[in-house]
């Protein structure tokens, strides 16, 4: 076999429209496979690298929210085979670094990644977005970035576990430890804090606040499983009706899927005396938080912060694929509109206007 020639999507500058352009494909090394990708969602992650907000190291090769099969495996593949259904993940855990030798592999990061790079025609290196690179017709990744999954599903669905949907899921599950009979809320009802409304519901949470400022996005969070919502636009104070809420307790559980010092302080006291704040939206480095030293000590429970919703791949993605399958949790609700390669531009404005939940990039 020889390099591919195939189309993708980039980011060549800062702020630039992305173009779609060919993109050269090598022979897999050793340990690396490609990947024939049959669906990717458009993440914010993506939209932050082409406007700069990750780092400089364009060209980007974007996406990574993805599902496809697997078309090639290099010689010593033995992870996955030619053919498997297969969701893309950026955590693939190493086994040896500090983390994963204590037995906390969700907090790895030596994570793996394709022994070659995919370049544009004229030889340009392209920095593929978390390790992935999917808004393309094939990608080439390490094996262990491959996690098998049930065949038969969607993979406009399957691919969204890739990211956002895990790390909103895996925000209430995993980080936040939500338990039957909780009560948790959620400030920021976009994608990521949907699915920790829905991994809320899933784990058995009894009062499920959805808080946001946009009337559509408290409907798409009572679809997915919201027993109250807050317009954050039209009370006086978050804080207290999410107290109102709660018989003046405030919640076990709450995550803040924004990242911005306003809404972390309202999860903050929005909580009960020994509750959880699990911070899953991504602040931006100048953001700084000011509090009084005194409220953190008088106050127990804990404050977390999630990243990828502390998931292993191989765990939790054929086991939530499951309950999808079984009609128990509604994965389908995420995608919104279902779009072309060529419509990526199109998907980031309407992200940005905040008219989507998820739009899928189908190939």
């Amino acid at each position: 076999m020889s390099e591919q020639t195939v189309k993708g999507v980039i980011s060549r500058s800062k702020g630039a429209p992305t173009e779609l352009v060919d993109v050269v494909v090598p022979d897999p090394g050793p340990r690396d496979v490609i990947v024939k990708i049959a669906a990717c969602g458009v993440c914010h992650t993506d939209l932050a690298y082409k406007q700069g907000g990750i780092n400089d190291e364009y060209p980007f090769l974007l996406g990574h929210e993805a599902a496809g099969i697997v078309e090639t495996v290099g010689s010593d593949v033995s992870h996955v085979e030619v053919g498997d259904f297969v969701v893309l993940n950026w955590r693939a855990v190493c086994g040896e670094c500090r983390a994963c030798k204590r037995g906390r592999p969700w907090y790895c990061f030596d994570t793996f990644n394709a022994s070659k790079s995919m370049t544009l025609t004229d030889g340009t290196v392209l920095t593929p977005a978390l390790g992935i690179g999917a808004f393309i017709e094939k990608t080439l990744i390490h094996e262990l970035q491959c996690t098998k999954v049930n065949p038969e599903t969607d993979p406009a669905v399957a691919g969204l576990l890739g990211c956002g949907v895990m790390a909103g899921l895996g925000a209430a599950m995993n980080t936040g430890n939500v338990g039957r009979g909780d009560s948790v809320a959620v400030i920021g009802c976009g994608g990521v804090g949907d699915a920790a409304i829905a991994g809320a519901r899933l784990a058995g949470a009894t009062t499920i606040i959805a808080i946001d400022r946009d009337p559509a996005k408290l409907e798409w969070a009572t679809d997915l499983g919201a027993t109250h919502t807050i317009n954050g636009a039209e009370v006086d104070d978050v804080i207290t009706a999410v107290q109102d809420l709660t018989d003046g307790n405030g919640v076990d559980v709450i995550v803040d899927a924004v990242g911005r010092p306003e809404t972390y302080k309202q999860a903050f006291y929005a909580r009960d005396l020994a509750g959880t704040v699990v911070l899953v939206g991504v602040p931006t480095p100048e953001m700084t938080l000011e509090l009084p030293l005194v409220d953190f000590f008088s106050r127990g429970g804990a404050l977390k912060s999630s990243w990828y919703g502390d998931c292993l791949p191989e765990r939790d993605f054929p086991m939530l694929i499951d309950l999808y399958e079984q009609g128990r949790l509604p994965l389908e609700k995420f995608v919104t509109e279902r779009v072309g390669l060529g419509d990526v531009e199109g998907a980031f404005s309407a992200m940005e206007a905040g008219k989507v939940l998820r739009s899928v990039v189908e190939l």
